[in-house]
């Protein structure tokens, strides 16, 4: 197949694949976006595009589109540095403001990858693989000196676990740094592989491929600075809008909930809605569904009284 045995043909991959990924980081930009305005709207997106059927499909095309990008990006430069040592596209003219980047796009392309990775670790793995997978255990944020299970969707959450750290906003600036100098270089390239390589129209495309990934990663860039600032000033685990939504998504879905810095009941796996039991009768046998009151706990307090005293009295009579 041309496609997989020839040159063009593994460009025209890289390039459709290439087209693909710069749409989604745009959609993404602009989801993103939602939360600088209206955070509570950013948590309905995220819930809407959580472990549903439409977005598992999505997640799992936009992950084969980026394997294929990453396995034919390493296929053609190991073939062009064997035909030509250092040169690693072979491109009729290259616009000098892009030769660093058109050089360097492995080690580029590494970076990004590093970035991509961070990012999924705090975010779509707390976040989708959680919902997908509840075995892989939740993410505890303390709201209003509240310990509670963060909600996979509540999305305003991990923004506020992840960049907490301005270590989070050092990596993402240099992550989005290469991925600025990644994006130029390749979204020309990619037209000029589908042939509009022409004096007129080369220019033309650099230019809006400039002002496209530009305003992108600004935009990135832009809500990664936001983020740390309200995330350092505890807004997203102290604005009432926002602690009151989180109320009701753990209303539906439940939630562990404790003091913080307390431990949490031994028993909760067995315990439905199981939370800080102050109380040794937290127990699978004491703590039925029946009895089990997620508002207050494991066990409500006044039920673990009541057969206390019913104990007590028994062994009086």
């Amino acid at each position: 197949m041309w496609l997989t045995s020839s040159s063009v043909g593994r460009k025209l991959i890289m390039s459709v694949t290439g087209a693909f990924l710069v749409l989604f980081l745009t959609f993404h930009a602009l989801m993103n976006g939602v939360a600088l305005f209206w955070p509570t709207a950013y948590n309905v997106v995220c819930e809407f595009l959580g472990a549903n059927w439409y977005a598992l499909v999505g997640t799992l095309v936009l992950a084969a589109g980026f394997l294929l990008h990453i396995v034919y990006a390493l296929w053609l430069t190991i073939q062009n540095r064997r035909a030509r040592g250092s040169e690693r596209y072979a491109v009729t003219s290259r616009p000098p403001q892009v030769e660093w980047s058109s050089k360097n796009m492995l080690v580029l392309g590494i970076v990004v990858i590093a970035f991509l990775v961070l990012h999924l670790v705090q975010f779509w793995a707390k976040m989708q693989l959680a919902e997908i997978c509840p075995a892989v255990g939740g993410t505890t944020v303390c709201i209003d000196g509240v310990e509670t299970v963060a909600n996979p969707a509540a999305g305003t959450l991990f923004l506020q676990l992840a960049f907490s750290c301005w270590l989070t906003l050092a990596c993402y600036v240099i992550g989005l740094v290469a991925l600025w100098f990644h994006l130029t270089h390749g979204f020309w390239s990619m037209f000029q592989t589908c042939g509009w390589n022409g004096k007129i129209w080369l220019p033309r495309l650099k230019a809006i491929g400039n002002w496209w990934v530009t305003i992108v990663v600004g935009l990135f860039l832009a809500e990664a600075i936001v983020f740390t600032v309200q995330a350092n000033r505890g807004y997203y685990t102290s604005n009432e809008a926002l602690v009151e939504q989180y109320a009701e998504m753990d209303a539906t879905h439940g939630a562990l909930i404790a003091p913080c810095g307390a431990a949490v009941c031994g028993n909760a796996a067995e315990c439905p809605n199981a939370a800080v039991c102050g109380n040794p009768a937290c127990s699978k046998a004491d703590c039925d569904p029946a009895t089990c009151v997620p508002a207050e706990g494991c066990c409500a307090g006044a039920v673990v009284a009541v057969e206390e005293n019913v104990i007590v009295t028994d062994t009086v009579n």
